[in-house]
């Protein structure tokens, strides 16, 4: 059995796939270093002052639910769990204001919702009937990847329109970022499989109470206590053989970096480009066929700034608009309540239709939306605003991409492959990118003969679930 520290690993990555693995590749003992070509960490799941309005502000808003077992591990290992504000509720705000609360009311798994499910304004009852019909068909178990898209298996199950439109998809664009007709069957029914069935602690929301990058650059203090090193503001450019067997020379602009073994924690678009500076392999070309398989899914996050509290609410989902969600900062991050001012962001998943606008087009918009749905808007003014399109948020979850997933294995000996696009079992989460950092940092210590178990295990089942299958 190989000693790890006698053993030196590059991680080339620093967003949550790369800081994941980095983590528990430093806990089992080797040395880690990490490149990063950003400033900071986090990758897509990050934060930065906005010069225009001179706030700190996180690139989207991003939230997990307790089914993320990795995730929440990883944030134990950070030593901030404490940094996650946890819920058991879903507001559904109609225009005109008129509220409707999803929440656990004590009974048993999968019917911990129902009571106020049913007792919910927003749906009529042909919606009730329809809905839970549809959440029927996913208690034992998730359908395979036939190739059918969501939008069609809700025609084919007789979904109404109010269905549709007020759960549906609310619900599964925010989580996905994808319209229903565009998303694998399979992954939408995980979703509502594990946000409202599988038990009520899998289905709380928990939002960060701090910006992003702060809470995920705790993972720096940690692989440098542990003997590793970080290095910001180095992009990789090739990866070559070092000339002495088994051993790899990754090369940034102005440094090299030797290694035992690499770890490429890179989104798949990052991937495809460093892919043809890579060494010639068997399977590389299988490798750039994948990728290209992919496709990106925007969104827009837009952050308005009120002289006045327009709701009170730390979050709701907005019905019947254009924008999904919103999230009231100055109440879910402390160091927002004491400037006098009511930070709200509103997130748009998935946002095609805004990619082309100006951003006043969308601030106008946005603040047009809220005047719909909360009457405090009639006296509000707003001071600043800022808009935030990430064009290339996240893969789209299509139907049949699971056949093309790649694992962690590569095409290159001692070089292992990490993103939350690999085959972690799960969609273009946080969680399917720690998963994947756990899962290329189990590799690597197989590579070495000393394969541990570095994975979470899945929350069980509660309630009547539990006769289920997982």
């Amino acid at each position: 059995m190989t000693n790890p520290m006698q053993k030196n690993v590059v991680v080339v990555g620093g967003g949550l796939a790369g800081l994941s693995a980095a983590c528990a590749l430093s806990d089992a003992g080797y040395r880690v270093q990490l490149l990063e070509r950003r400033p900071y960490v986090g990758g897509r799941a990050s934060s930065y002052e906005h010069p225009g309005t001179g706030e700190v502000i996180d690139n989207c808003q991003h939230v997990l639910i307790g089914r993320c077992t990795n995730l929440i591990d990883l944030y134990a290992r950070l030593g901030v769990p404490n940094a996650i504000r946890w819920y058991n509720q879903f507001t559904f705000v109609e225009p005109g204001g008129r509220e409707s609360v999803l929440r656990s009311t004590g009974l048993p798994a999968p019917m911990h919702s129902s009571l106020s499910f049913l007792a919910a304004k927003c749906f009529t009852v042909a919606d009730k009937i329809a809905i839970a019909r549809g959440l029927l068909a996913f208690v034992w178990g998730l359908p395979p990847d036939s190739g059918e898209n969501f939008g069609a298996w809700l025609t084919r199950h007789g979904q109404t329109h109010g269905a549709i439109e007020r759960f549906w998809k609310p619900v599964l664009v925010s989580a996905l970022n994808e319209d229903p007709e565009r998303i694998s069957v399979h992954y939408a029914a995980k979703v509502f499989r594990e946000s409202f069935l599988s038990s009520a602690r899998a289905g709380e929301m928990g939002i960060p109470s701090i910006p992003l990058s702060e809470l995920y650059g705790h993972a720096i203090d940690y692989i440098t206590a542990r003997g590793g090193e970080v290095r910001l503001r180095t992009s990789v450019e090739s990866i070559a053989c070092s000339g002495t067997e088994n051993r790899w020379r990754v090369l940034s602009a102005d440094e090299t970096f030797d290694a035992d073994a690499v770890v490429l924690a890179l989104p798949f678009e990052g991937m495809a480009r460093l892919l043809p500076q890579m060494p010639d392999a068997p399977g590389k070309e299988t490798l750039g066929a994948k990728l290209a398989a992919f496709e990106h899914s925007p969104i827009t996050g837009i952050h308005l700034w009120f002289d006045r509290e327009i709701t009170p609410l730390e979050h709701a989902v907005l019905l019947d608009s254009p924008v999904q969600w919103l999230f009231n900062k100055s109440a879910l991050q402390p160091e927002h309540r004491a400037s006098g001012e009511h930070y709200i962001e509103l997130v748009v998943s998935a946002s095609r239709a805004l990619v082309p606008m100006q951003r006043q087009e969308i601030v106008d918009l946005a603040v047009a939306e809220l005047g719909r749905f909360f009457p405090a808007m009639r006296e509000a003014t707003l001071v600043k605003a800022a808009v935030v399109k990430e064009v290339r948020a996240t893969y789209s979850v299509r139907p049949g991409l699971d056949a093309v997933r790649p694992g962690a294995e590569s095409p290159w000996p001692r070089m292992v492959l990490a993103g939350d696009w690999t085959a972690t079992g799960w969609p273009a989460t946080m969680e399917g990118a720690v998963r994947s950092g756990y899962q290329a940092a189990e590799a690597v210590t197989a590579i070495f003969g000393a394969r541990r178990r570095i994975r979470v295990e899945d929350l069980p089942h509660g309630g009547l679930m539990k006769l289920t299958p997982a």
